[in-house]
């Protein structure tokens, strides 16, 4: 199913004189602030949050699933959904792979398609978390921290397979999350797990082309309770860290422990230049994996705000690092989610663009918290729904998303020519 911008400005007709009056009191507000309104659209505009192939499909728990209908059977039809997000929000186009949930088989069609809907694709990923049919050893114990060589070779020649099919697609971005850990006090040797998890780190590195990346996740527990091998940044820092230049560290919104500072982990990642990318969600107790920004949405805007005034001191655009989207859609349509966490993500971004960095500065050197608070909080109490709206009709996407989404009947259409009992690959 496709979305024409005939349809979508049809319906944009509709609310535009609603959407111009508030669009103009924020205008107005904001170049009273002496804001670059123009500079703000244009950035706003143009950063894109890559969409992962493998979020096209209700999630669930491990206690149950409940498909929602009309879910990608397929590459093709993952990659027409993620289409139209992109063509209602303007800002959805970038497709992220996991291997082997998504096998691109013919990458010359798969790459002519991409074009056609107007997508790239952003980092690649590996799976040695789960056991394959076709694979010759398990990774129950582990994979690249196994005990057993063959093992760990087996789950070394799949990353550096996983590369090839990014060099394939054009993009130079490897994404790795293992599960690897001990359930067991006692189950393996912390220490030479971590080592034997570096060894084959080295090797596929070694393996990736020279303008290859490398983005190490990392997870404090689940599924290995008890001693997961990359639990914390610190560890993925330190894996980086010797691996060489091209490894970075990946930040999971989803991954810390409660009321952890991620914004500090952001900042020191990025001041040590080894902040390579995230997976946006949002949690309530752990990794929840729910909507971005709607349990905690200022830690959003100040992990953006960290995000902004770091890469603008080191003359990097918003686009130096890889923005992907990682939830489980458990009883929400995978679209309609998709696109409010979207939207989210781009409204903390444009509010961390408001924050007034000189008088911040000037607050942070005379120690003046509380004008340091007013300032920050001033950026993120402005309602800037009017200017991402804006931003998307610039780019002649939908005022709405959601709003057209429903309008159209996109699920009950994506239902009819899919079928009701459909279940994609992936969460």
């Amino acid at each position: 199913m496709k979305l024409s911008k005939q349809q979508i400005a049809y319906l944009n007709e509709k609310q535009l004189k609603s959407h111009q009056s508030r669009w103009n009191i924020l205008k107005d507000q904001l170049e009273e602030k002496d804001v670059d309104v123009n500079g703000m659209l244009k950035q706003v505009r143009a950063f894109q949050i890559a969409i992962p192939s493998w979020a096209l499909g209700t999630g669930g728990t491990r206690f149950g699933r409940f498909p929602a209908g009309g879910a990608p059977r397929d590459l093709e039809e993952k990659m027409y959904d993620i289409g139209l997000l992109h063509a209602l929000n303007r800002s959805s186009g970038a497709i992220s792979l996991h291997i082997p949930w998504d096998i691109p088989e013919n990458a010359g069609h798969i790459k002519t398609l991409a074009k056609e809907l107007g997508l790239r694709f952003d980092a690649v990923n590996s799976n040695t978390f789960q056991d394959q049919p076709d694979q010759k050893y398990s990774y129950r114990y582990g994979s690249l921290c196994h005990t057993n060589k063959a093992v760990r070779d087996q789950a070394i020649a799949h990353n550096l397979a996983v590369v090839k099919y990014g060099v394939e697609l054009g993009t130079n971005v490897l994404s790795v999350w293992l599960s690897d850990g001990a359930i067991f006090p006692g189950q393996h040797n912390i220490r030479k797990a971590l080592q034997r998890t570096m060894d084959s780190l080295q090797e596929i590195y070694k393996g990736m082309p020279d303008n290859f990346e490398m983005l190490v996740e990392y997870k404090p527990f689940e599924p290995a309770f008890y001693a997961t091998v990359i639990p914390d940044w610190g560890t993925s820092f330190l894996l980086v860290n010797k691996l060489g230049e091209r490894a970075k560290t990946l930040v999971d919104l989803g991954h810390h422990l409660p009321n952890t500072n991620i914004e500090q982990i952001v900042s020191t990642l990025l001041a040590e230049r080894k902040l390579g990318g995230f997976h946006f969600n949002d949690s309530k107790y752990a990794d929840d994996d729910l909507t971005t920004g709607s349990i905690k949405p200022y830690q959003l805007f100040l992990i953006f705000h960290e995000l902004v005034e770091g890469l603008k001191s080191q003359n990097h655009p918003m686009q130096y690092l890889s923005w992907m989207i990682d939830a489980s859609h458990n009883i929400k349509d995978p679209l309609e989610d998709l696109l409010q966490s979207v939207e989210a993500i781009k409204l903390a971004f444009a509010q961390a663009l408001l924050v007034d960095e000189n008088k911040l500065m000037e607050s942070q050197e005379q120690n003046d918290p509380v004008s340091a608070q007013e300032i920050l909080q001033d950026a993120f109490r402005t309602d800037l729904r009017p200017l991402i709206a804006e931003a998307r009709l610039q780019e002649g996407g939908a005022l709405d998303p959601i709003g057209v989404y429903r309008t159209l009947n996109v699920r009950k259409e994506l239902i009819r020519q899919r079928g009701d009992k459909t279940v994609a690959t992936g969460l």
